[in-house]
Protein backbone atom coordinates (compact mmCIF):
# COMPACT_ATOMS: atom_id res chain seq x y z
CA UNK A 1 0.00 0.00 0.00
CA UNK A 2 1.08 3.89 -0.45
CA UNK A 3 0.94 5.27 2.28
CA UNK A 4 1.49 8.79 3.28
CA UNK A 5 5.56 9.63 4.58
CA UNK A 6 5.96 12.93 5.06
CA UNK A 7 4.76 16.23 4.46
CA UNK A 8 6.36 19.94 3.26
CA UNK A 9 4.62 23.09 3.19
CA UNK A 10 6.11 25.31 -0.12
CA UNK A 11 4.62 28.50 -1.89
CA UNK A 12 1.50 27.49 -3.53
CA UNK A 13 1.27 23.73 -2.43
CA UNK A 14 1.08 21.10 0.30
CA UNK A 15 4.17 18.83 -0.69
CA UNK A 16 3.09 15.29 0.16
CA UNK A 17 5.48 12.14 -0.27
CA UNK A 18 4.50 8.60 -0.19
CA UNK A 19 6.52 5.64 0.47
CA UNK A 20 6.80 4.98 -2.76
CA UNK A 21 9.05 7.92 -3.47
CA UNK A 22 5.89 9.69 -5.28
CA UNK A 23 5.38 13.34 -4.46
CA UNK A 24 2.07 15.06 -4.80
CA UNK A 25 1.30 18.37 -5.26
CA UNK A 26 -1.81 19.57 -3.34
CA UNK A 27 -2.93 23.40 -3.83
CA UNK A 28 -3.59 24.88 -0.85
CA UNK A 29 -7.21 25.91 -2.47
CA UNK A 30 -7.83 22.81 -3.35
CA UNK A 31 -7.29 21.57 -0.09
CA UNK A 32 -9.56 24.37 1.70
CA UNK A 33 -12.09 23.33 -0.67
CA UNK A 34 -12.05 19.16 -0.36
CA UNK A 35 -11.45 19.08 3.32
CA UNK A 36 -13.09 17.03 5.25
CA UNK A 37 -14.59 20.19 6.80
CA UNK A 38 -15.76 21.56 3.60
CA UNK A 39 -18.68 18.79 3.74
CA UNK A 40 -22.10 18.45 5.50
CA UNK A 41 -21.73 15.43 8.24
CA UNK A 42 -24.47 13.60 7.53
CA UNK A 43 -25.55 14.70 3.46
CA UNK A 44 -22.09 15.00 2.89
CA UNK A 45 -22.68 17.68 0.72
CA UNK A 46 -20.17 20.84 -0.11
CA UNK A 47 -21.17 23.56 2.16
CA UNK A 48 -17.70 25.21 2.12
CA UNK A 49 -17.99 28.70 0.23
CA UNK A 50 -15.32 28.94 -2.37
CA UNK A 51 -15.83 32.63 -2.76
CA UNK A 52 -15.44 33.25 1.38
CA UNK A 53 -11.64 33.00 0.46
CA UNK A 54 -9.09 34.31 -1.75
CA UNK A 55 -7.36 32.48 -4.68
CA UNK A 56 -3.85 33.32 -3.10
CA UNK A 57 -5.24 31.61 0.10
CA UNK A 58 -1.77 30.11 1.96
CA UNK A 59 -2.14 29.00 5.82
CA UNK A 60 0.18 30.40 8.71
CA UNK A 61 1.56 26.87 9.53
CA UNK A 62 1.39 23.67 8.91
CA UNK A 63 2.01 20.48 11.35
CA UNK A 64 2.48 16.71 10.93
CA UNK A 65 2.26 14.57 13.58
CA UNK A 66 1.47 10.43 14.06
CA UNK A 67 -0.13 10.71 10.53
CA UNK A 68 -2.31 13.71 11.24
CA UNK A 69 -2.02 16.95 8.68
CA UNK A 70 -2.63 19.83 10.93
CA UNK A 71 -2.86 23.42 8.83
CA UNK A 72 -3.43 26.69 10.81
CA UNK A 73 -5.13 28.74 8.07
CA UNK A 74 -5.52 31.84 10.76
CA UNK A 75 -5.91 32.38 14.58
CA UNK A 76 -9.88 31.30 13.99
CA UNK A 77 -9.11 28.65 11.29
CA UNK A 78 -7.43 25.03 11.10
CA UNK A 79 -8.35 21.83 9.60
CA UNK A 80 -7.26 18.31 10.91
CA UNK A 81 -6.59 16.07 7.21
CA UNK A 82 -6.03 12.27 8.67
CA UNK A 83 -3.39 10.15 7.13
CA UNK A 84 -6.27 8.68 4.75
CA UNK A 85 -7.45 11.61 3.54
CA UNK A 86 -4.23 11.71 1.32
CA UNK A 87 -3.92 8.15 0.35
CA UNK A 88 -7.55 8.30 -0.67
CA UNK A 89 -7.63 11.71 -2.81
CA UNK A 90 -5.20 13.60 -5.24
CA UNK A 91 -5.65 16.34 -7.74
CA UNK A 92 -5.89 14.30 -10.68
CA UNK A 93 -7.12 11.36 -9.39
CA UNK A 94 -10.85 9.74 -10.28
CA UNK A 95 -12.75 8.94 -7.41
CA UNK A 96 -13.23 5.18 -7.65
CA UNK A 97 -16.30 4.15 -9.09
CA UNK A 98 -17.77 0.58 -8.79
CA UNK A 99 -19.85 1.30 -11.53
CA UNK A 100 -17.11 2.07 -14.17
CA UNK A 101 -17.47 -1.36 -15.48
CA UNK A 102 -15.82 -1.16 -19.25
CA UNK A 103 -17.97 -2.54 -22.06
CA UNK A 104 -17.33 -6.30 -23.21
CA UNK A 105 -17.57 -5.58 -26.87
CA UNK A 106 -19.05 -8.23 -28.95
CA UNK A 107 -20.52 -9.45 -32.37
CA UNK A 108 -22.01 -11.86 -33.67
CA UNK A 109 -20.09 -14.89 -33.18
CA UNK A 110 -20.40 -14.53 -29.83
CA UNK A 111 -22.20 -17.63 -28.26
CA UNK A 112 -25.96 -17.04 -26.73
CA UNK A 113 -24.61 -18.90 -24.27
CA UNK A 114 -22.37 -15.89 -23.47
CA UNK A 115 -25.17 -13.81 -23.15
CA UNK A 116 -25.63 -13.11 -19.52
CA UNK A 117 -28.25 -14.15 -18.21
CA UNK A 118 -30.26 -14.87 -15.03
CA UNK A 119 -32.95 -16.56 -13.07
CA UNK A 120 -35.44 -13.83 -11.98
CA UNK A 121 -35.86 -15.16 -8.61
CA UNK A 122 -32.43 -14.39 -8.03
CA UNK A 123 -32.81 -10.92 -9.01
CA UNK A 124 -35.95 -10.54 -6.82
CA UNK A 125 -34.77 -11.93 -3.82
CA UNK A 126 -30.53 -11.79 -3.45
CA UNK A 127 -29.20 -8.35 -3.66
CA UNK A 128 -25.55 -10.06 -4.60
CA UNK A 129 -27.78 -11.54 -7.35
CA UNK A 130 -28.98 -8.95 -8.28
CA UNK A 131 -25.37 -6.87 -8.30
CA UNK A 132 -24.07 -9.15 -10.04
CA UNK A 133 -26.19 -9.33 -13.05
CA UNK A 134 -26.35 -5.35 -12.96
CA UNK A 135 -22.52 -5.43 -13.32
CA UNK A 136 -22.58 -8.05 -16.45
CA UNK A 137 -25.43 -6.46 -17.78
CA UNK A 138 -23.50 -2.97 -17.62
CA UNK A 139 -20.93 -4.57 -19.22
CA UNK A 140 -22.24 -6.42 -22.41
CA UNK A 141 -25.21 -3.93 -22.73
CA UNK A 142 -27.77 -7.13 -23.12
CA UNK A 143 -28.92 -9.74 -20.72
CA UNK A 144 -32.08 -12.25 -20.65
CA UNK A 145 -34.14 -13.04 -17.59
CA UNK A 146 -36.15 -15.79 -17.39
CA UNK A 147 -38.39 -17.38 -15.34
CA UNK A 148 -40.59 -14.42 -14.76
CA UNK A 149 -44.01 -15.11 -12.94
CA UNK A 150 -47.24 -15.41 -14.72
CA UNK A 151 -48.13 -11.77 -14.63
CA UNK A 152 -48.14 -8.90 -16.64
CA UNK A 153 -46.99 -6.73 -14.02
CA UNK A 154 -43.55 -8.37 -13.73
CA UNK A 155 -41.59 -6.80 -15.96
CA UNK A 156 -42.73 -3.66 -14.26
CA UNK A 157 -41.65 -4.78 -10.77
CA UNK A 158 -38.16 -5.93 -11.98
CA UNK A 159 -37.32 -2.73 -13.81
CA UNK A 160 -38.62 -0.88 -10.28
CA UNK A 161 -36.12 -3.39 -8.33
CA UNK A 162 -33.48 -1.22 -9.62
CA UNK A 163 -34.79 2.29 -10.37
CA UNK A 164 -37.83 4.71 -11.29
CA UNK A 165 -39.35 3.87 -14.36
CA UNK A 166 -38.70 6.88 -16.79
CA UNK A 167 -41.47 8.70 -18.10
CA UNK A 168 -41.77 9.59 -21.88
CA UNK A 169 -44.53 10.67 -24.63
CA UNK A 170 -45.24 6.82 -24.90
CA UNK A 171 -46.22 6.62 -20.87
CA UNK A 172 -44.01 4.62 -18.39
CA UNK A 173 -45.53 1.52 -19.85
CA UNK A 174 -45.75 0.49 -23.28
CA UNK A 175 -47.27 -2.63 -24.94
CA UNK A 176 -45.71 -4.25 -28.08
CA UNK A 177 -48.76 -5.34 -29.93
CA UNK A 178 -49.99 -4.84 -33.69
CA UNK A 179 -52.77 -2.48 -33.16
CA UNK A 180 -54.93 -0.01 -35.47
CA UNK A 181 -54.45 3.38 -36.41
CA UNK A 182 -50.63 2.71 -34.59
CA UNK A 183 -48.38 6.02 -33.92
CA UNK A 184 -44.99 3.82 -34.15
CA UNK A 185 -44.02 1.15 -36.06
CA UNK A 186 -43.49 -1.20 -33.43
CA UNK A 187 -46.74 -1.28 -32.89
CA UNK A 188 -47.49 -3.17 -36.41
CA UNK A 189 -46.30 -6.53 -37.70
CA UNK A 190 -43.81 -5.16 -39.88
CA UNK A 191 -40.15 -6.22 -39.31
CA UNK A 192 -38.02 -3.50 -37.82
CA UNK A 193 -34.50 -2.96 -38.57
CA UNK A 194 -31.81 -2.39 -35.52
CA UNK A 195 -32.12 0.43 -34.19
CA UNK A 196 -32.23 2.64 -30.61
CA UNK A 197 -35.34 4.08 -29.53
CA UNK A 198 -36.12 7.88 -29.09
CA UNK A 199 -33.41 8.96 -30.83
CA UNK A 200 -35.22 12.59 -30.90
CA UNK A 201 -35.68 12.76 -27.37
CA UNK A 202 -33.19 15.35 -26.07
CA UNK A 203 -32.14 12.19 -23.89
CA UNK A 204 -32.86 8.94 -25.34
CA UNK A 205 -33.90 6.39 -22.20
CA UNK A 206 -31.17 4.46 -20.79
CA UNK A 207 -31.97 0.51 -20.17
CA UNK A 208 -34.95 -0.83 -21.85
CA UNK A 209 -36.64 -4.11 -20.17
CA UNK A 210 -38.54 -5.44 -22.20
CA UNK A 211 -40.85 -8.67 -21.11
CA UNK A 212 -42.20 -11.47 -23.66
CA UNK A 213 -45.64 -11.84 -22.38
CA UNK A 214 -46.57 -14.00 -25.48
CA UNK A 215 -44.54 -14.92 -28.62
CA UNK A 216 -46.90 -17.88 -30.36
CA UNK A 217 -47.01 -15.73 -33.95
CA UNK A 218 -45.32 -17.21 -36.66
CA UNK A 219 -41.82 -14.97 -37.49
CA UNK A 220 -41.31 -11.89 -34.48
CA UNK A 221 -37.93 -13.02 -33.86
CA UNK A 222 -35.73 -10.48 -31.67
CA UNK A 223 -32.49 -9.33 -33.41
CA UNK A 224 -29.54 -7.38 -31.26
CA UNK A 225 -26.06 -5.73 -32.04
CA UNK A 226 -23.73 -4.11 -30.20
CA UNK A 227 -23.62 -0.35 -31.51
CA UNK A 228 -19.99 0.18 -29.48
CA UNK A 229 -18.58 -2.86 -31.30
CA UNK A 230 -20.36 -1.65 -34.77
CA UNK A 231 -18.89 2.11 -34.31
CA UNK A 232 -15.55 0.94 -32.88
CA UNK A 233 -15.19 -1.64 -36.29
CA UNK A 234 -16.28 1.91 -38.20
CA UNK A 235 -13.40 4.03 -36.45
CA UNK A 236 -10.72 1.02 -37.53
CA UNK A 237 -12.09 0.43 -41.32
CA UNK A 238 -12.97 4.09 -41.96
CA UNK A 239 -11.72 6.97 -40.07
CA UNK A 240 -13.28 9.67 -41.73
CA UNK A 241 -16.86 8.38 -41.83
CA UNK A 242 -16.63 7.86 -38.17
CA UNK A 243 -15.51 11.36 -37.45
CA UNK A 244 -18.37 12.80 -39.93
CA UNK A 245 -21.06 10.86 -37.89
CA UNK A 246 -19.21 12.03 -34.44
CA UNK A 247 -19.20 16.28 -35.88
CA UNK A 248 -22.12 16.31 -38.15
CA UNK A 249 -25.99 16.90 -36.50
CA UNK A 250 -28.65 16.03 -38.15
CA UNK A 251 -32.44 16.22 -37.05
CA UNK A 252 -34.62 13.77 -35.64
CA UNK A 253 -38.23 14.28 -35.40
CA UNK A 254 -41.40 11.51 -33.73
CA UNK A 255 -44.97 13.29 -34.65
CA UNK A 256 -48.44 12.35 -33.69
CA UNK A 257 -51.71 14.09 -32.65
CA UNK A 258 -50.19 14.80 -29.21
CA UNK A 259 -47.02 15.29 -29.79
CA UNK A 260 -44.01 16.78 -31.76
CA UNK A 261 -40.49 16.17 -30.13
CA UNK A 262 -37.36 17.30 -32.49
CA UNK A 263 -33.46 17.46 -31.76
CA UNK A 264 -30.34 17.86 -33.98
CA UNK A 265 -27.64 15.27 -32.48
CA UNK A 266 -24.80 13.38 -33.88
CA UNK A 267 -25.11 9.99 -34.83
CA UNK A 268 -22.44 8.84 -32.50
CA UNK A 269 -22.03 10.66 -29.24
CA UNK A 270 -18.46 10.68 -27.69
CA UNK A 271 -17.38 12.25 -24.56
CA UNK A 272 -14.36 14.79 -24.37
CA UNK A 273 -12.10 12.06 -24.01
CA UNK A 274 -12.76 10.86 -27.39
CA UNK A 275 -14.86 7.53 -25.64
CA UNK A 276 -17.75 6.59 -27.64
CA UNK A 277 -20.79 6.88 -25.03
CA UNK A 278 -24.02 6.70 -27.10
CA UNK A 279 -25.49 5.86 -30.69
CA UNK A 280 -28.33 7.56 -31.86
CA UNK A 281 -29.34 5.31 -35.12
CA UNK A 282 -33.08 5.52 -35.85
CA UNK A 283 -33.93 6.08 -39.59
CA UNK A 284 -37.07 6.28 -39.11
CA UNK A 285 -37.09 9.45 -36.85
CA UNK A 286 -34.11 10.83 -38.83
CA UNK A 287 -36.29 13.91 -40.51
CA UNK A 288 -35.75 15.08 -43.96
CA UNK A 289 -31.69 15.86 -44.03
CA UNK A 290 -31.16 20.03 -43.79
CA UNK A 291 -27.54 19.61 -44.85
CA UNK A 292 -25.54 22.08 -46.82
CA UNK A 293 -25.10 20.07 -50.70
CA UNK A 294 -21.54 20.42 -49.92
CA UNK A 295 -21.88 17.90 -46.73
CA UNK A 296 -24.47 15.66 -48.07
CA UNK A 297 -22.51 13.43 -50.16
CA UNK A 298 -20.04 12.46 -47.67
CA UNK A 299 -22.46 12.11 -44.80
CA UNK A 300 -24.67 9.86 -46.78
CA UNK A 301 -21.69 7.55 -47.50
CA UNK A 302 -20.80 7.58 -43.96
CA UNK A 303 -23.93 6.95 -42.47
CA UNK A 304 -25.06 4.42 -45.56
CA UNK A 305 -21.13 2.76 -44.43
CA UNK A 306 -22.62 2.69 -40.73
CA UNK A 307 -26.12 1.52 -42.05
CA UNK A 308 -25.07 -1.55 -44.02
CA UNK A 309 -22.74 -2.70 -41.09
CA UNK A 310 -25.41 -2.76 -38.40
CA UNK A 311 -27.20 -5.01 -40.78
CA UNK A 312 -24.47 -7.15 -41.55
CA UNK A 313 -24.57 -10.74 -39.80
CA UNK A 314 -21.13 -9.79 -39.20
CA UNK A 315 -22.48 -8.16 -35.98
CA UNK A 316 -26.25 -9.38 -35.20
CA UNK A 317 -27.41 -12.09 -33.22
CA UNK A 318 -30.92 -13.42 -33.06
CA UNK A 319 -32.90 -14.60 -30.22
CA UNK A 320 -36.69 -15.44 -29.80
CA UNK A 321 -37.75 -14.15 -26.76
CA UNK A 322 -40.52 -16.88 -25.32
CA UNK A 323 -43.29 -15.95 -22.64
CA UNK A 324 -41.54 -14.95 -18.68
CA UNK A 325 -38.51 -14.17 -20.41
CA UNK A 326 -37.19 -10.33 -20.97
CA UNK A 327 -34.88 -9.05 -22.59
CA UNK A 328 -32.86 -5.63 -20.38
CA UNK A 329 -30.51 -4.01 -22.78
CA UNK A 330 -28.95 -0.70 -22.98
CA UNK A 331 -30.69 1.24 -25.66
CA UNK A 332 -28.05 3.97 -25.96
CA UNK A 333 -25.45 1.17 -27.33
CA UNK A 334 -27.39 -2.11 -28.23
CA UNK A 335 -29.31 -1.81 -31.43
CA UNK A 336 -32.74 -4.42 -31.13
CA UNK A 337 -35.24 -4.72 -33.58
CA UNK A 338 -37.29 -7.63 -35.04
CA UNK A 339 -38.57 -10.05 -37.67
CA UNK A 340 -42.42 -9.87 -39.27
CA UNK A 341 -44.81 -11.74 -37.97
CA UNK A 342 -48.22 -13.02 -39.16
CA UNK A 343 -50.95 -11.68 -36.32
CA UNK A 344 -53.26 -14.22 -37.37
CA UNK A 345 -51.38 -17.28 -36.48
CA UNK A 346 -50.99 -16.35 -32.98
CA UNK A 347 -50.24 -13.56 -30.25
CA UNK A 348 -47.32 -11.79 -29.89
CA UNK A 349 -47.40 -9.19 -26.95
CA UNK A 350 -44.38 -7.92 -25.46
CA UNK A 351 -44.18 -4.82 -22.29
CA UNK A 352 -41.95 -3.03 -21.95
CA UNK A 353 -40.13 0.52 -19.92
CA UNK A 354 -37.44 2.06 -19.58
CA UNK A 355 -34.93 3.01 -16.42
CA UNK A 356 -32.18 5.42 -16.91
CA UNK A 357 -27.97 4.70 -16.83
CA UNK A 358 -28.01 7.29 -13.94
CA UNK A 359 -30.32 4.95 -11.95
CA UNK A 360 -28.99 1.80 -13.38
CA UNK A 361 -25.12 2.63 -12.02
CA UNK A 362 -26.39 4.15 -9.23
CA UNK A 363 -28.02 0.66 -8.14
CA UNK A 364 -24.54 -1.18 -8.41
CA UNK A 365 -23.05 1.94 -6.37
CA UNK A 366 -24.97 1.50 -3.42
CA UNK A 367 -25.33 -2.86 -3.75
CA UNK A 368 -21.68 -2.23 -3.87
CA UNK A 369 -20.86 -0.63 -0.94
Amino acid sequence: MNTMHSVQARKTFLAVTFSSGEIVGYPWLWLKDNAPSAFHPVTEERVFDLTSVDTSLRPLRVEEKNGVVRIVWSQKDEEEFPRQFFESYRPGKKRNDPADIAPILWDGSIELDSIPGRSAGDIFQDDAGLLVWLKATAAYGLSIVDSLADDPDAGRRMAERIGFRRQTNFGTMFEVVSMPNPNNLAYTPVALPLHTDLANQELPPGYQFLHCIANGAEGGGSIFADGFAVVAALQTEDPEAYRLLCEIEIPYRFHDREYDLRGRFPVIVTNRRGEVTELRFNAHLVDVIDLPSEICVSFYAAYRKLMMMIRSPRFRISYRLKAGEMAVFDNRRVLHGREAFNPNTGRRHLRGCYVDRGEFLSRIRVLSR
